[in-house]
């Protein structure tokens, strides 16, 4: 008797269960739906009473996957889907149809130099080194859609680092853009659960111009680690003209609804370099731990 024997697994796995149910003979009772094994059947899983089996699931997978992938740590980077890159931005405002549709892309166009910042920050944190566990620290994580997000992808990608991105399924079509690592594309179907998993391993995050879905990610965040959900880590906030003329932080805090010492939450930068600087200078010893 050896120990492998006794800890040799006697049950049949689930994945060749499933491959040899699907090997049954063909019967009105073999093909109704009911005869399915649950696990197998998507209608089944879609109903409204399996909400909680389908969050867990939706929680679960990409946990297990970013853990076999050995990412112990994220760099998230958060902002606009519609900031064009600098190579684009005069084109698009030669395009413009109308007065209003120029000045909307003028706008956009002067953000434009925060696709090149978000490039180069994403360099820069891909190049972190893993630790001697081999454990990967700063992973570079984004929505996985186009503009601010694709820069970030783009970043990693240009030092051949893996990088994430999590997708989300909207009304209208979209895909992840071509700088995510396929085996670390996901895909959700519940905000909730994707805002989670952005900060489940975040260690640094990244905010540019953006609109409600930054506002959301970003305000959500700030909310966390005011009321102590959320260990602190670095936010930093790339466009102090931008934020400062569509949100008036120094008035929240004068109006009393949050207090002054909160506005310390936010590192103000407009460099990839000071960015970097400022995660550097919150983690004085950038030794990082051993996988769990």
């Amino acid at each position: 008797m050896t120990r492998k024997e006794i800890a040799e697994r006697k049950f049949r796995p689930a994945k060749q269960e499933a491959a040899d149910a699907r090997k049954a003979v063909e019967t009105p009772q073999t093909t109704s739906a009911a005869y399915r094994l649950a696990f197998q059947d998507t209608e089944f899983l879609l109903r409204e009473d399996l909400r909680p089996v389908r969050f867990q699931l939706e929680l679960l997978k990409p946990q297990l996957l970013m853990e076999e992938a050995r990412i112990e740590s994220t760099f998230v980077f958060y902002g606009s889907a519609r900031i064009p890159e600098p190579e684009e931005a005069q084109a698009r405002i030669d395009a413009a149809a109308t007065p209003e549709q120029k000045r909307i892309a003028e706008n956009l166009g002067r953000k434009a130099r925060y696709y090149e910042e978000a490039r180069k920050l994403a360099r820069i944190a891909a190049a972190y080194p893993p630790n001697p566990a081999g454990c990967r620290h700063f992973v570079v994580c984004s929505g996985g859609g186009p503009s601010i997000m694709e820069a970030a992808n783009r970043g990693a990608a240009d030092i051949g680092a893996q990088t994430i991105g999590m997708n989300i399924v909207l009304p209208h079509e979209q895909s992840p853009n071509r700088f995510v690592t396929p085996e670390l594309s996901f895909q959700f179907h519940y905000f909730a659960l994707r805002k989670m998993h952005f900060l489940l391993r975040a260690r640094a995050l990244a905010v540019f111009p953006g609109g409600f879905g930054t506002f959301d990610e970003f305000f959500e965040l700030l909310t966390l680690i005011q009321t102590g959900k959320m260990k602190p880590i670095p936010i930093l906030l790339f466009g102090r003209d931008f934020w400062n003329r569509v949100i008036d932080f120094e008035a929240l805090a004068d109006e009393g609804v949050i207090a002054p010492s909160d506005l310390n939450l936010i590192t103000w930068v407009e460099t990839a370099e000071d960015a970097w600087a400022a995660v550097e200078a919150f983690y004085e010893d950038m030794d990082a731990p051993g996988c769990d």
